[in-house]
């Protein structure tokens, strides 16, 4: 099927433009903002940040009776290992997140939005400014958009390199000018967001799909994918295969099809060992389960892992696992913002648990130690930071469990 997302050739607005764009924004405010978010509902569009929230079903929680200032947030700063999708989508087609925004913020009742952008995205950021000087020069933004009587701004942000900040309350801490920590919830951002006002907060790829559902509608957006997995998803896949890339798919595709279709199997000599299917905070599925399972929400969740942000990392037989979650554990417990205990003290203690493996001084009560820190933090912080260290060490342990014990009893590594 032909992209939604990713398409070719359209990253200047003459060319988004003469292939149909910005017309689904004069369609938009054409209707009331209710029949917007009642299409973006039927859609069944979930957010492609990794919480695969409903989108419409979000935007109907900004309260319809609030006074004062409403904002619309998309977060664009793309730190969970293993994710690339959303810069991928900046630099191709930055005009269909702007027209998603401008649309989302037409419907909610937004009159600011804000891109909070990884701050390593330099060149993605000034292509995004130079993008919305020229839809507001085309009348695409700003004031009276289309002769509506609709004002909408849009400012970019960069941060300051805290995967925290992925997290959409930190984001905000952030965005107003404070130390990037989550925010208890309740209230939640639709009711007390943005300085103290409803707020949503979207994904890059969540907005960007926007446009097109408006322009074919929700029913024709629903129909793409698998049920309650709608429309197509942008998957980043890393590791050893011929060709490495993001891929725009149907929700449903099996891994097999994206794996020797898309990416062209794996590289000559290499043997599929695992896969971790959705950013290095999910739960990891052996080769085998890999190979069995389809890409989307409800099929990743039976399966035991999650489709998360889409990042599919390739792992093969040359692989050391205990190596490779030393590796996460040590990522994890540095970008820890510090404020829950569980999470603060735990990252901590599995790194320096996984330093004991990896430096020959690991016992094999050191696996269920490991193990028992890593279910103590499950779900007992503010937010899931402290999940996306503990899903990985359980599932690296349960599955591949003997090689902690090689590491334990030989004091090194069976793979090396």
């Amino acid at each position: 099927m032909e992209n939604i997302l990713l398409k070719d050739n359209v990253a200047e607005i003459e060319a988004y433009f003469a292939a149909g764009g910005y017309k689904p924004l004069k369609k938009a405010l054409g209707l009331k903002p209710a029949e917007v978010i009642e299409e973006v509902k039927k859609s069944n569009l979930r957010g492609r940040g990794g919480a695969g929230f409903p989108c419409g079903l979000k935007w109907s929680f900004i309260p319809k009776d609030a006074e004062g200032p409403r904002y619309l947030v998309c977060n664009a700063d793309e730190g969970e290992p293993g994710t690339f999708k959303d810069r991928e989508l900046i630099l191709k087609n930055p005009h269909a997140l702007i027209e998603g925004m401008a649309i989302a913020g037409y419907a909610i009742g937004a009159g600011h939005g804000y891109i909070y952008i990884r701050g390593e995205f330099a060149e993605e950021t000034e292509l995004l400014q130079r993008s919305i000087s020229a839809a507001r020069a085309k009348g695409f933004l700003g004031k009276n958009i289309l002769g509506s009587g609709f004002n909408f701004e849009i400012f970019t942000h960069r941060g300051a390199g805290a995967y925290i900040c992925g997290e959409e309350t930190a984001l905000l801490e952030s965005l107003e000018g404070f130390k990037g920590q989550p925010r208890l919830k309740p209230p939640f951002p639709a009711i007390k967001g943005l300085f103290g006002s409803p707020t949503v907060i979207n994904n890059v790829e969540t907005l960007a799909a926007v446009p097109a559902i408006i322009a074919n509608g929700g029913d024709w957006y629903a129909a793409i994918g698998n049920g309650k997995s709608a429309g197509t998803k942008l998957f980043c896949v890393s590791g050893p295969v011929n060709k490495p890339g993001v891929f725009e798919l149907p929700l449903g595709v099996s891994f097999r099809e994206l794996l020797e279709k898309s990416c062209g199997g794996l590289k000559p000599g290499k043997i599929l060992k695992a896969v971790i299917p959705g950013g290095s905070s999910t739960p990891v599925l052996t080769a085998d389960e890999a190979m069995a399972v389809k890409l989307d929400y409800e099929s990743l969740a039976a399966a035991g892992s999650m489709l998360g942000s889409g990042a599919v990392i390739v792992i093969d037989e040359s692989q050391c696992m205990v190596k490779l979650l030393q590796v996460l554990a040590h990522f994890y417990h540095h970008e820890s913002c510090g404020q829950c205990t569980p999470c603060r003290e735990g990252c901590g203690w599995i790194e320096r648990i996984m330093n004991r493996f990896e430096e020959g001084r690991a016992d094999r009560k050191d696996i269920d130690t490991l193990y028992s820190v890593a279910d103590g933090m499950l779900g007992r912080t503010i937010c899931p930071l402290a999940d996306a260290m503990a899903m990985p060490v359980m599932s690296f342990i349960k599955k591949f469990r003997a090689e902690f014990e090689a590491h334990a009893d030989g004091k090194t590594c069976a793979k090396k």
